[in-house]
């Protein structure tokens, strides 16, 4: 039974905020939510509803895989690999003082005078906190992620060449939480870099470990190289809960045109059935998907075709059924 709970810019104006707490007292019933694109309109006050929704229920790491997928035009068709990307710290904290705020005028006040460091007075501040015990959570559960899925290497990215007291905290602690996985190799490599090889030779990487701003960015790299945002899956996971959704955010302009592609938001809904457990329904989904996008007839306007969204999920659906009759699926 679904429990469906609205958020967004569509409630805004009727409850006052675009987060009502009803959403997260549902998460936290159910303790696992599929969750659609979601719009925080600019200017409105409010922080990210996504943001939020990762900081009140402690959803630390976030897991995006990227893989190459048959009928899918790329210049790469080997790609598989997993973005985990750390949720809560880093610059999306949203400790942030607007430009000409009382707020930024004493943080520049108290920065000259412990530093000497000047901030000019038209300029907006974000702080970039990345802790010790933020940074080993998120170590420990991509190390044993890979442990868990077969993968054997992981790429720790960061910029601890410049920013040394932040990136610099992600790098040491990451390497020294390494040690105690010898059974996964373990590199890395600055974000910039990496961002490079990625686009020469995805295919070398298997499992990239990164800080939130840097991990939000090569994650859609990562989907520009297997064919799009409209094929990425992804999810939010806590040690309680776990919100799974697509990578891409939300596209107000093409809302109910039936233009969008839903095969991201199918493969993150496969995703939340392995964490249930129901993995035979999971892997149905997933030849389901497989099989539709080789076959190549139904495909929406980002892939070359003129499906709309419904009827690429229509005939995914049918698929998946023809796959569970047949007694497919990967238990």
């Amino acid at each position: 039974m679904w429990d469906v709970q609205e958020a967004g810019a569509a409630v805004l104006a009727r409850e006052g905020t675009p987060l009502p707490e009803r959403v997260l007292r549902s998460i936290e019933a159910t303790r696992t939510a599929l969750k659609g694109p979601i719009t925080t309109p600019v200017g409105s006050g409010f922080r990210s509803v996504n943001v939020a929704l990762r900081q009140e229920l402690d959803l630390f790491a976030a897991v995006r895989p990227a893989l190459s997928l048959p009928g899918v035009p790329s210049r790469h068709s080997s790609v598989d690999l997993v973005v985990i990307r750390e949720n809560t710290e880093d610059l999306y904290a949203g400790i942030e003082f607007e430009m000409g705020s009382e707020g930024l005028g004493r943080l520049r006040s108290v920065l000259r005078q412990l530093a000497g460091f000047d901030i000019r007075d038209d300029a907006g501040v974000t702080i970039k906190p990345i802790s010790v015990s933020g940074t080993r959570r998120i170590v420990r559960f991509a190390f044993d992620f890979a442990r868990r899925n077969g993968r054997r290497a992981i790429t720790v990215g960061h910029k601890a060449n410049i920013m040394r007291f932040s990136d610099g905290v992600f790098l040491f602690t990451a390497g020294a939480e390494a040690q105690f996985y010898d059974d996964v190799w373990f590199e890395e490599m600055q974000v910039d870099e990496l961002a490079l090889h990625l686009a020469f030779e995805p295919e070398s990487f298997d499992l990239l470990l990164l800080p939130n701003l840097y991990g939000d960015i090569i994650s859609d790299l990562c989907a520009g190289l297997v064919g799009g945002l409209g094929l990425a899956p992804g999810a939010n996971l806590g040690w309680e809960y776990a919100v799974f959704e697509a990578v891409h955010g939300s596209a107000p302009d093409i809302a109910g045109k039936g233009l969008a592609n839903p095969v991201a938001m199918i493969l993150s809904a496969a995703m939340m059935l392995d964490h249930l457990s129901e993995r035979l329904a999971a892997g149905a989904i997933r030849s389901a998907v497989t099989a539709v996008l080789a076959a190549g007839e139904v495909r929406t306007r980002d892939l070359g075709g003129s499906s709309t969204t419904l009827e690429v999920a229509r005939s995914v659906a049918d698929a998946a059924r023809e796959e569970l009759a047949r007694g497919g699926g990967v238990r």
